[in-house]
């Protein structure tokens, strides 16, 4: 049975060590968020397809009129990068609850943890031969990296309600997503002097070079960083795992198959879910589109767009300990909503942003940086409440699908809006509309008895 906190109660208490190895997780795998998925992997794939089309690297995707034909299917090059990322997507939706109910029926939750962040590095390390015109093995070697790395950060958030108590978690996931964007932002750095110093000016080979060895060395980060998350933290088996028999990705399946049927016992940590896929989705869209805003509607060079991205990095390592500290004065679900309160700010404050002027951009940027990741270190610790003892897994599984499997909602709002409008100021403020109603559903959710519900004590704010 489990203790009132939530916590299997034959599960020693963790100590700093062992939070601190928990943290450097994050700092591991945030590499492949900020160098590869931000800035490099998308205009690398693209360039290869590019080759693998016959067109020159110099030619802008739009005025390429090659085509290339995976699985035979006729694809512009400017297309085939994002229908990889879409595909991935959908593959994760599939794998990471049975890879959630694996975790929890594994008494050696660290050999999962490993086997799917090496894989998953070790596929962003396969890009150094990615040349010429592979675009079939850089788009293999994505999809694989991406899965992977959804499937391990299922395992790693399931530690989380293993590791503090409900009064500490807060504080705890905190630390942990400031962490991981220090550790993304001083790598991404490297990398951006790394470009400034070695790019030579007409020679776009050079250029690529450059990108396919930070597209590495994100890889390598991840790798070396593991190992630190791997010496320190404990397997802390859930209560499910005593009771493995067989198979385990069978024993994955089955189970998984249970959950989907006895979740709707749990009504309100559903609708929690409900309300973080909305709000998440505005957040997610924002960060996706907003260089394209700076480039295409405010016209600003790409040296803007750098900066602006490196200050996001490194305030949101600030911003999440702030809004953690906040969070341990009024509780997690009324700083959540104060950050939708400021999300909302952002949104209307980018429609107003004066053409070709680089400072109110940063500024914004400035904004999102503080906000950015103290909301979803705060969601996700907000979760943990919500779940069953020995289910943390599962649910982690279902919660990594409402992060990354809808992503696809806020942009679609987007595009729709600038084919009727032609305006990238109207796309941007239609967002407004995911960060009202996601909040107006948190505020709905009366988190105490869903805590309750659960079969957990509620923390002493809410």
């Amino acid at each position: 049975m489990a203790a009132a906190t939530g916590t299997p109660t034959d599960v020693p208490a963790a100590g700093r060590r062992e939070r601190t190895g928990w943290y450097f997780y994050d700092w591991a795998n945030s590499g492949f968020q900020t160098t590869g998925l931000t800035v490099f992997l998308g205009p690398f794939l693209t360039s290869i397809t590019k080759v693998a089309a016959g067109c020159q690297l110099a030619t802008d995707v739009d005025d390429c009129a090659g085509r290339v034909h995976p699985l035979g299917i006729s694809v512009p090059p400017g297309s085939f990068y994002p229908y990889v990322v879409s595909l991935s997507v959908f593959l994760s939706v599939l794998v990471l609850p049975v890879m959630g109910a694996v975790a929890d029926r594994t008494p050696r939750k660290k050999l999962l943890l490993a086997v799917t962040a090496f894989v998953a590095a070790a596929a962003t390390i396969g890009f150094v031969f990615v040349t010429g015109g592979r675009y079939l093995l850089g788009g293999a070697l994505f999809l694989i990296a991406n899965i992977f790395y959804s499937a391990s950060i299922v395992v790693y958030n399931s530690f989380l309600p293993q590791l503090a108590a409900p009064d500490e978690r807060d504080k705890v996931s905190s630390r942990g997503w400031a962490i991981g964007y220090l550790g993304g932002g001083l790598l991404l750095a490297v990398n951006l002097v790394a470009v400034s110093l070695l790019k030579i000016e007409g020679n776009d080979q050079r250029t690529l070079d450059i990108a396919r060895w930070s597209i590495v060395s994100a890889g390598v980060w991840w790798a070396v960083f593991t190992l630190v998350p791997l010496k320190w933290l404990r397997n802390h088996p859930g209560t499910q795992s005593s009771t493995h028999r067989g198979n385990l990705l069978l024993d994955g399946f089955r189970q998984l198959g249970h959950t989907i049927k006895g979740i709707r016992a749990y009504p309100l940590t559903l609708f929690f879910l409900g309300a973080y896929l909305i709000y998440n989705d505005g957040i997610q869209t924002v960060i996706a589109l907003a260089s394209q805003y700076g480039t295409e509607e405010l016209k600003l060079g790409q040296s803007t767009l750098i900066v602006t991205i490196l200050l996001v990095q490194f305030l949101a390592f600030g911003g999440a300990l702030l809004l953690g500290y906040l969070a341990a004065r009024i509780g997690a679900r009324k700083t959540i909503l104060f950050s939708l309160v400021l999300w909302l700010a952002v949104v209307v404050a980018a429609y107003w942003l004066p053409e070709g002027e680089p400072l109110p951009f940063m500024l914004l940027g400035v904004a999102i940086g503080l906000v950015l990741g103290g909301s979803q270190a705060l969601s996700r610790s907000l979760f943990s409440q919500l779940i069953p003892a020995g289910r943390e897994g599962e649910y982690y599984g279902f919660y990594e699908i409402s992060d990354r499997g809808t992503s696809w909602l806020g942009p679609l709002l987007f595009g729709l809006v600038f084919q009727l409008t032609n305006s990238y100021r109207l796309g941007i403020v239609s967002l407004v509309l995911f960060f009202l109603v996601g909040g107006v559903l948190l505020a709905l959710v009366p988190i105490r008895r869903a805590i309750t519900a659960a079969g957990n004590t509620p923390p002493r704010l809410l």
